[in-house]
């Protein structure tokens, strides 16, 4: 038998900015819900955090962001990692759960720029950054005037690299920007229908081993039932149609009366083709609904566009 409440928890993260900021928001969280426990940080520098030059579908991916951190859990020195649900790659290991997903920040993407209101906004050959292919090919799609360029780094580099000109607007998560205080660097709000969020965009979760029934009972006062609805939605059609791949592809669920409502796209690269649907259904059935979604891509050639990307 473990004890009722835990005495230590030793939370691993990312040395970013915004990494340093979710797992403080989890540790204040924790201290709250048990007051006689010690929480503490171990922060750690990925290899995602130190390739900057390339873009990262091109040196493996989002898993780059969470294997040395799923090393700590292994080998005792932390607990917990606390992350971005959309770095989470959507297969993981057998020794490792996510059994807690905690409530959305706005999932959006937000439209970044000194000198301009929105895409729609911005003249021909004008440039965007985005580190990202799902934002890329939905620009391409339907501002094909534009320039799209990679973009690297954490938040404070993003935006000091639009900052020196290199950039006439970067697109980001609005998630991050809001957790740090830096909202008034938004000039818009991407609407769903013109950057469909990435798989648990907006959303933090928490990882452990699976063998720690004993964190995964406490955790479960900070699960969020919606937003864990939402996620596992999303993640099943990410799953489904692209593993751990990086490639054009969001996934995007709502709560609407009671009922999840669940939209999907997979693209290539350069916006040429784009397919799309949705589903709508329970929220306890969201990885059939995912799944269902996914097949529904399928239908429409989404395997095709893969297969070419791949």
């Amino acid at each position: 038998m473990s004890q009722a409440t835990p005495e230590r928890i030793v939370i691993a993260t990312r040395e970013s900015r915004l990494a340093l900021w979710q797992a403080e928001h989890i540790k204040a969280r924790l201290e709250a819900l048990y007051p006689g426990c010690r929480v503490e940080l171990l922060g750690m520098t990925t290899r995602g955090d130190q390739i900057l030059d390339r873009p990262l579908a091109k040196v493996g991916g989002k898993g780059l962001f969470v294997k040395e951190l799923e090393t700590a859990l292994l080998d005792g020195r932390a607990d917990i990692a606390v992350h971005s649900m959309k770095d989470v790659p959507m297969e993981m290991g057998p020794d490792f759960v996510l059994p807690c997903i905690t409530a959305r920040e706005v999932p959006l993407d937000a439209f970044v720029s000194n000198r301009y209101e929105s895409l729609a906004d911005m003249p021909p050959g004008a440039v965007v950054g985005t580190s990202s292919l799902r934002r890329e090919s939905q620009i391409h799609a339907m501002y094909p005037f534009l320039g799209v360029t990679s973009l690297r780094g954490n938040l404070d580099t993003r935006l000091r690299k639009l900052d020196e000109g290199q950039y006439d607007a970067i697109i980001l998560a609005a998630a991050g920007l809001t957790r740090l205080g830096l909202g008034q660097r938004i000039r818009s709000v991407m609407p769903a229908e013109v950057s469909l969020p990435a798989a648990g965009q907006g959303a933090l979760g928490i990882e452990c081993l699976a063998a720690r029934t004993d964190l995964i009972g406490w955790l479960q006062p900070l699960v969020d039932a919606d937003t864990r609805a939402c996620v596992l939605a999303e993640r099943a059609v990410a799953r489904a149609l692209a593993g751990s791949c990086e490639v054009p592809l969001g996934a995007y669920a709502l709560m609407r009366e009671g009922r999840l409502w669940l939209r999907g796209f997979v693209a290539r690269p350069d916006g040429s083709e784009i397919v799309r649907a949705e589903r709508e259904g329970a929220p306890a059935e969201a990885e059939i609904l995912g799944r269902a979604l996914a097949d529904a891509l399928r239908a429409q050639g989404a395997e095709a566009i893969l297969a070419d990307i791949g």
